[in-house]
């Protein structure tokens, strides 16, 4: 009973730990300039994801592949009707351009996530497990992040067709996984000579309770600030292939609405159709990556201190 008490006191002292660390962090996150312009930029795009189920309730016309106006047969500057034009085939802009940030956080919070997932578990495995596994896994991460992704993935869609918009988000996933796990690898090759990890041992832990129990929760913030810079990544690489006429043309994205200005001669004949989007995932990747180097700032010490240094 003694034994168990204690144990329940130091569970409850490091919960009370990691909350004062959570709301330090917080704190020193949100007192950041760069951070705090990053997050209201996000919100903003956020609200716009939000905003594209609106249109087409209103009305069907203004459905962003589908609406078209039928007064309207070719591209239209904005209007009291269409705030951003239309495009040459009389849909709405404005209703295309609220359903691509939709399509942006789909594509880069889903192949982040997946790329972290798969980069973490691998680092960890690797930096715990024994010199064959950790040579074996990092080898094959050399080799796949040697490859030129964009080219590997235009190759891939010249020879199968344009391909769908969850094929792009795990083919972005899959070649963006191997410098967290270099990242992952390190840390943990540092966290299993510390001290915790040895008690664990010696009280019985398996190898997978000490790696999702003890490791996990130490390399997770590095995980989520790597993600932040995989989002813009991985929007860039769909704006990219979209542009190229790559894309899932059923989807309506940033980059697709690109394409479409491109291919119909427009671009320099309507920039009210070029440059939202344009300017859209500029301010996006910057709002991800703001909010990454506010958290870099955070969770390394060094950092503050020589920012302070310079104040």
């Amino acid at each position: 009973m003694a034994k168990l008490a204690k144990q329940k006191i130091k569970e409850k002292i490091a919960r009370t730990y990691n909350l004062q660390r959570a709301a330090e962090g917080w704190a020193l996150f949100y007192d950041n300039p760069v951070g705090k312009i990053g997050m209201f930029l996000l919100i903003f795009f956020g609200l716009m994801a939000v905003a594209s189920f609106i249109p087409p309730l209103v009305n069907p016309m203004y459905h962003p592949m589908t609406g078209v106006d039928p007064g309207i047969s070719n591209a239209t500057p904005p209007s009291l009707t269409h705030w951003l034009g239309t495009d040459n085939l009389g849909r709405d802009l404005f209703s295309q351009l609220l359903t691509g940030a939709r399509i942006a956080f789909l594509v880069g919070i889903s192949a982040a996530f997946m790329s972290i997932v798969l980069g973490t578990l691998i680092g960890m495995v690797a930096g715990y497990g024994g010199r064959i596994t950790d040579g074996l896994l990092m080898r094959f991460a050399d080799m796949i992040m040697v490859m030129p992704s964009l080219l590997v993935v235009l190759l891939l869609a010249s020879l199968f067709g344009q391909l769908n918009i969850w094929i792009i988000v795990v083919l972005i996933a899959f070649f963006r996984w191997p410098g967290v796990s270099r990242v992952i690898r390190s840390q943990t090759l540092s966290l299993k000579q510390r001290p915790f990890i040895d008690m664990a041992r010696v009280a019985g832990a398996s190898h997978l309770r000490i790696i999702f129990r003890h490791i996990l929760p130490n390399v997770l913030p590095m995980a989520f600030l790597y993600m932040t810079f995989r989002v813009t990544s991985a929007i860039i690489v769909e704006a990219a292939l979209a542009f190229l006429g790559f894309g899932d043309p059923n989807t309506v994205s940033w980059g697709m609405m690109l394409q479409w200005v491109w291919k119909t001669g427009h671009m320099f004949q309507a920039p009210y159709w070029l440059l939202p989007p344009g300017i859209c995932i500029s301010l996006i990747t910057l709002s991800f990556y703001m909010i990454g180097r506010a958290m870099e700032e955070v969770l390394d010490p060094r950092l503050r201190r020589e920012e302070e240094a310079a104040q």
